[in-house]
């Protein structure tokens, strides 16, 4: 018998590719249950999603190890030892600012996604839709993207799962284009889960 596969969403603020798969299980177009919502910020807005539509939240983070003295390894340990017990078929980071390190990873092999909004090899790391946008306007490239990869240790390296190009158009001022990269990413990100939880 076949379960509706369980996904775990980490998120460092808004939430609002959250909101587009909340919106997507809602709908029916997503066969999933939304199991936990972890922050590693308490004020991010996406914790207020989730308490809205009834999902457990998490929050963990960093701060308190750093000043008992205690490694991001360490952190990562307990971080996994909280959402085991969810027994997830997937994890999806979804704006969540902060890397993953094989701490975490290797205890859930090929289930960890991240959201990127960038095309493979292109703007790895922070600001990648600012970076972007800079480079179009040097000239450097035409247009941009996102895309869903399994995460690896290295940054915004590993395995795409699905991508897509977003344009970026003469006039188009910074808050346009990330508007733009935005809705793609909601589209982008719920496609992705759907063709990751089909394979399993």
């Amino acid at each position: 018998m076949s379960h509706k596969p369980n996904i775990i969403i980490f998120i460092s603020g808004s939430g609002s590719n959250l909101q587009a798969i909340i919106d997507a299980v809602q709908a029916g177009q997503l066969d999933a249950n939304i199991a936990l919502v972890v922050s590693n910020r308490k004020e991010a807005y996406g914790l207020v999603r989730a308490q809205e539509n009834g999902i457990p939240t998490l929050y963990h983070p960093l701060k308190p190890y750093r000043d008992a003295g205690k490694s991001r390894a360490e952190y990562e340990a307990d971080l996994a030892e909280r959402v085991r017990p969810l027994h997830p078929d997937l994890l999806v980071l979804a704006g969540w600012m902060h890397v993953l390190g094989a701490e975490f990873l290797n205890q859930f092999p090929n289930r960890v996604i991240n959201l990127h909004p960038a095309l493979p090899g292109q703007f790895a790391g922070t600001h990648a839709i600012e970076r972007a946008y800079e480079a179009y306007q040097r000239g450097e490239i035409s247009h941009s993207g996102c895309m869903v990869h399994l995460t690896i240790p290295e940054v915004d390296a590993g395995p795409v799962i699905a991508q897509a190009e977003v344009p970026i158009y003469p006039q188009d001022t910074l808050e346009q284009f990330e508007t733009r990269m935005h809705t793609a990413e909601h589209r982008l990100i719920v496609e992705a889960i759907r063709l990751h939880c089909a394979r399993r």
